[in-house]
């Protein structure tokens, strides 16, 4: 079995959590129960729990989550968030531009302040400093 990454997050409304992760962001629906909803996010399960008093505050985005994409697709999903409305945390920027260290990013937050960061790298290996000693394989031999 391959392992399964999970994050599990308070939210404050479980429908509107599920409608943003779903719709906005492009997650796969998954189990739904009364106290939580799971969603699919770049093969990671996030649990949505329904636990309004335990969300915290929006501070700028030092505590996220996050998924790094191909150029294509992050721009699709940057397109995505842009139709739905979704205001940024911190707007789409290029650092280290023209380098093999280049990244473009932006944050979001969902509806209950949990702040989520989208990513590309002109080349990840190099920008992540990955090695053959370093996980997952795949992109240290450029797959």
């Amino acid at each position: 079995m391959q392992p399964i990454l999970h994050l599990s997050i308070p939210v404050r409304d479980l429908a509107q959590a599920q409608e943003f992760y779903v719709h906005a962001l492009g997650c796969r629906p998954a189990r739904r129960r009364a106290d939580f909803v799971d969603v699919w996010f770049y093969g990671m399960q996030i649990t949505l729990q329904d636990r309004p008093d335990e969300v915290a505050l929006v501070a700028g985005g030092s505590r996220h989550f996050g998924v790094t994409l191909g150029r294509d697709e992050f721009e699709a999903v940057v397109a995505r968030l842009d139709a739905a409305g979704v205001g940024w945390l911190a707007p789409v920027s290029t650092d280290d531009e023209g380098t093999l260290t280049e990244q473009t990013k932006g944050k979001i937050a969902d509806p209950s302040g949990n702040v989520i960061e989208v990513k590309t790298y002109r080349d990840v290996v190099a920008a992540l400093e990955i090695s053959e000693h370093s996980y997952p394989e795949e992109l240290a031999h450029g797959n």
